[in-house]
């Protein structure tokens, strides 16, 4: 999935970060391999939190929890566990440089996977806002447009809105000078 894309650039700007600061990128590559498992289950535990009605309501279908393949992951879970795993990581390693320059190399890969994860949700026509007349208004198919909205065709593309800020804010910390 686009996910896994998401990934890999996170990881390819936290190398060339972390090697800016002086660091042994292998030190970010190494950390990846805890942080991201960590990381994917942190997000489908924070989505299947968020929306227990799909799992646990009336219709809902717990075994579906554990179906990851199928969708589901929340960026503020991802973060949590991946940095929890990161952190473990660093107590229990030897690395180069301080947990904290690594924090500061990937930060922006972060916000850029976010970014790229926005994508997904255009080809999975969801995520969308209120109704709208704007010209980049998403045109929604009935069938997917929430309750209360199935007479409004166009809705604003909140994904879009998303991934230009995180995209913005990633430029920004790459290029704030270092001695802020």
């Amino acid at each position: 999935p686009i996910f896994l894309l998401g990934i890999a650039i996170a990881v390819w700007v936290g190398r060339i970060r972390y090697k800016n600061y002086g660091g042994d990128p292998e030190d970010i590559s190494d950390v990846a391999v805890w942080a991201v498992p960590a990381g994917i289950v942190g997000g489908r535990i924070y989505h299947v939190i968020t929306t227990p009605e799909k799992y646990f309501g009336e219709n809902g279908t717990p075994i579906d929890a554990l179906k990851i393949w199928e969708g589901g992951l929340g960026i503020w879970g991802a973060i949590s566990l991946g940095a929890v795993a990161a952190y473990l990581y660093y107590r229990t390693h030897k690395t180069t440089l301080p947990f904290t320059y690594f924090l500061d190399s990937v930060a922006p890969g972060v916000l850029f996977a976010q970014a790229i994860g926005r994508v997904g949700n255009w080809f999975n026509v969801e995520l969308f806002g209120s109704p709208s007349t704007l010209p980049w208004a998403l045109s929604v198919p009935r069938f997917d447009r929430p309750a209360g909205y199935k007479e409004f065709e166009s809705l604003h593309p909140t994904f879009l809105y998303e991934l230009i800020w995180c995209f913005l804010l990633a430029v920004l910390i790459i290029k704030m000078p270092k001695w802020l």
